[in-house]
């Protein structure tokens, strides 16, 4: 996971767009991109501390959760403890799923292979960009698929906006959203110790898929701000955190029910 890599070796993916399309089996027309391999070292650093920062002390109070919202915490977080295990029969089936997914009608030769740099993994085996997500980043791109698999297209093929030459790498991109999403809501603690994180429990425990649909909203809330920025593959960690910042004011408005309700929630389309 690239969020972990800060050491010297390795390779990252920028994807470089290309006028012309690429069409697919499926009908669906990606823009054909370079994969242009680097120094693992930056990428590490640039993407790492946008989800790894800490923006308030460890000594944050907590704030006290109905039993249902500590039960459904619970469950969240046995999920989150579940790291990538490329030996694990349902880990393989899950990260083939999201390939065809992806490229439906279009073969995949193996879960290491080539073909996964055109997701924008680092390389040829994704199970290596899982070690800062977990097995929940994976679950988090599938859920995505199935519940707005035309968003998820978009976003895949970058079909939409006016779009940098140097692009952000789609599933690297994923991982780091899933990351970042746990550190804002402080999903690691006993209790959460930010009002963010207390106020999503709250939807957490009415919405057993709450997680899953607001790292949807949070990806496409992304795209949309890369867009909106003009930003480019180096303004990465800038997009981040404005992704970051305009989640964090849409949860605690007061008259916000349902993770529906979310302003950027109409961003997505099924």
């Amino acid at each position: 996971m690239v969020m972990d890599d800060r050491g010297g070796g390795g390779s990252f993916v920028a994807v470089r767009r290309i006028s012309q399309g690429l069409e697919r089996s499926n009908n669906n027309t990606c823009h054909s991109a370079e994969v242009v391999a680097g120094s693992a070292a930056w990428l590490g650093r640039g993407l790492s501390c946008v989800c790894a920062q800490r923006r308030e002390s460890d000594t944050r109070p907590s704030f006290d959760l109905t039993p249902a919202q500590e039960e459904c915490l619970q469950r969240l977080q046995n999920r989150i403890d579940v790291a990538y295990d490329s030996s694990n029969a349902e880990h393989q089936e899950a990260l083939r799923a999201l390939w065809y997914a992806a490229f439906p009608g279009e073969e995949l030769h193996g879960l290491i292979s080539e073909q996964w740099k055109e997701m924008g993994w680092q390389g040829k085996d994704p199970s290596t960009d899982f070690r800062g997500g977990g097995f929940i980043s994976l679950e988090n791109l599938l859920y995505f698929t199935r519940k707005f698999p035309k968003s998820f297209q978009d976003l895949l093929c970058k079909q939409e906006g006016n779009r940098a030459m140097w692009e952000y790498p789609f599933a690297v991109a994923g991982v780091n959203i899933s990351f970042m999403l746990i550190q804002m809501l402080d999903l690691e603690a006993v209790k959460p110790r930010n009002i963010v994180g207390a106020t999503f429990l709250k939807f957490l425990s009415e919405n057993e898929a709450a997680f899953d649909l607001l790292y949807c909203i949070a990806f496409k809330l992304m795209d949309n701000q890369w867009l909106t920025m003009h930003a480019s593959y180096m303004d990465f960690n800038t997009v981040m955190k404005a992704t970051r910042r305009q989640l964090e004011n849409e949860l605690l408005q007061e008259d916000i029910t349902r993770l529906e309700e979310l302003p950027s929630y109409s961003l997505l389309s099924q």
